[in-house]
């Protein structure tokens, strides 16, 4: 029988875990205090780019288990589990904001029924549940950590076949009440205290960003030393306490999530009185990667001042629209102050859209590259992969390519005439 759930924000994570606990047979609403937003979830206008989202959304609405309101109090007042869902930016300090945390507490606090349990989904400092029982001002309620791992483009895909749950609680009966929200579902399950629910959650993040680091320099030595670096990403990843995921070099690491979360944990490292070597040097060596890759294209041209540069991708990464701390981006704005003039082209951002100073965009990959000295290929759209490359050198002043994540094909660049620089070249 389904539980009454109660989702605080409808953002990445809010609306995937709306809609796919409804797809899991629970009643669940989700409010926001964005109305306009609200009316459009109302319509199953998803303004998020992720497979399945939508036909999820749809099934809920159709079926009566999932609604949309920016009534706080009444869509937790019955409900037996209310989940936050809301923005943990980072700070000036480069710890976690938690004022969005606090302000959604403080707000559902006064109307929860007693005995609910209210779940953070957020990704949050350790000792923030203790924080949120605080903001709530209820002793007849329980807290729980349950952290997403909710990989962009891949959402619905990872609420639904997970690869752990986590459910961090004080008390066992109630981490139980959690467990039975994911029945049907086929993952282990990991119940622990709320401080370990929370520290996982970051430690993983920290990890996955270390790893990214790691495989971008050992892609730098293999281009100095000769070696193909897809064959030594294949050869190394295949090792299973290794693996693939995560292990493919770009122009570096960026999105919503790993450089708030690993700033965030070297905060909580040093407000420990702990130094976590490791992950500051990755995040160090992921900044220097976006100066490299800079270099590249500079290189490449004999100078950026004045010089037209064509740019695919600007998203994070591909299969997504999120441009927030996108390395592309960031290569990009590296660009311009160095002098280039830049055209770029996402299959997710609209022509004339501003997306930094100096950056143009359009709705065409041939239009970004007409008159460019050189194209950066920045996100791994596999889109780019059938472009006609013929077409693009046509256009082009002089046919030379950056392609940081070697999604072109090497043998019809060298056909066409490309000057290439990538990963191994």
């Amino acid at each position: 029988m389904g539980q009454g759930v109660a989702v605080v924000g409808t953002g990445y994570v809010g609306l995937t875990t709306g809609a796919c606990l409804a797809h899991l047979g629970h009643d669940v609403t989700c409010v926001d205090i964005d109305a306009e937003k609200v009316a459009s979830l109302e319509r199953a206008e998803i303004h998020i780019l992720e497979p399945r989202l939508r036909e999820l959304v749809v099934e809920g609405i159709r079926s009566g288990r999932l609604r949309f309101t920016t009534d706080v109090e009444g869509a937790v007042e019955d409900r037996s589990f209310v989940c936050l869902c809301v923005p943990s930016p980072q700070a000036a300090d480069g710890a976690a904001d938690m004022s969005f945390i606090r302000t959604a507490a403080s707000s559902i606090g006064p109307s929860l029924r007693s005995g609910a349990v209210v779940i953070n989904k957020s990704t949050v400092p350790v000792g923030s549940t203790r924080l949120v029982e605080e903001a709530l001002g209820r002793s007849d309620v329980a807290v729980v950590s349950n952290p997403e791992f909710l990989r962009e483009g891949h959402a619905v895909e990872d609420f639904l076949h997970p690869d752990r749950v986590v459910i961090g609680a004080d008390d066992e009966g109630v981490a139980l009440q959690v467990v039975a929200l994911y029945v049907g579902l086929v993952a282990p399950v990991v119940v622990t205290d709320p401080a370990s629910a929370e520290l996982i959650k970051y430690a993983a993040n920290a990890f996955l960003a270390t790893k990214l680091s790691f495989v971008n320099e050992i892609a730098d030595l293999a281009r100095e030393l000769g070696a193909d670096i897809d064959d030594v990403v294949v050869g190394v990843g295949s090792d299973p306490r290794i693996g693939q995921n995560h292990f493919r070099p770009g122009p570096g690491w960026g999105g919503s999530c790993f450089p708030k979360d690993t700033r965030a944990l070297l905060h909580m490292a040093e407000q420990a009185g702990q130094e976590l070597q490791v992950l500051d040097a990755a995040v160090r060596s992921n900044e220097a990667r976006f100066d490299a890759t800079t270099d590249r294209i500079e290189r490449l041209v004999g100078g950026l001042r004045g010089t037209p540069v064509a740019a695919w991708g600007l998203t994070f990464k591909g299969g997504t629209d999120d441009l927030r701390d996108s390395p592309a981006l960031a290569v990009l704005q590296r660009a311009v102050e160095r002098g280039a003039r830049v055209r770029a082209f996402d299959p997710t951002v609209t022509a004339g859209r501003s997306v930094g100073e100096g950056i143009s965009t359009v709705d065409d990959p041939y239009a970004a590259c007409e008159g460019a000295a050189v194209l950066a290929v920045l996100a791994d759209w596999s889109e780019f992969g059938s472009i006609d490359l013929d077409k693009v050198a046509e256009v082009m002043t002089v046919p030379r390519v950056v392609d940081v994540h070697n999604l072109l094909d090497r043998q019809t660049l060298e056909r066409v005439g490309f000057e290439v620089a990538r990963l191994d070249s």
